[in-house]
């Protein structure tokens, strides 16, 4: 199965990148953990069930970690839905709610 990310997710991506390149002061740095996050993309395309299910928060919802980070994602009828990647530590209802 195949992924797809939302332009809000990839606003995320790019979100964090630059974050992480500038706090880090290394490219390199951004790299690896943006390599590190596409990967779990790639596994949950592979294993779409694999993260846990967040029916409390949005029918649907699953969340798998990628490190400090967590992806928020939908199983639909051909690929999955990246939906946000966000930090672990972020109040995920408030941020739902936002959005």
């Amino acid at each position: 199965m195949a992924h797809r990310l939302s332009p809000r997710a990839q606003a995320d991506i790019d979100e964090l990148a630059y974050y992480i390149a500038v706090e880090s002061g290394s490219l390199e740095v951004a790299d690896r953990l943006l390599e590190s996050i596409y990967r779990r993309f790639l596994f949950l395309g592979q294993y779409p069930r694999a993260g846990r299910r967040r029916d409390d928060l949005r029918p649907g919802l699953r969340l798998f970690p990628a490190g400090r980070y967590l992806v928020l994602y939908r199983v639909e009828a051909n690929d999955v839905l990246i939906q946000r990647v966000v930090h672990g530590s972020r109040d995920l209802a408030a941020l739902l709610r936002d959005t």
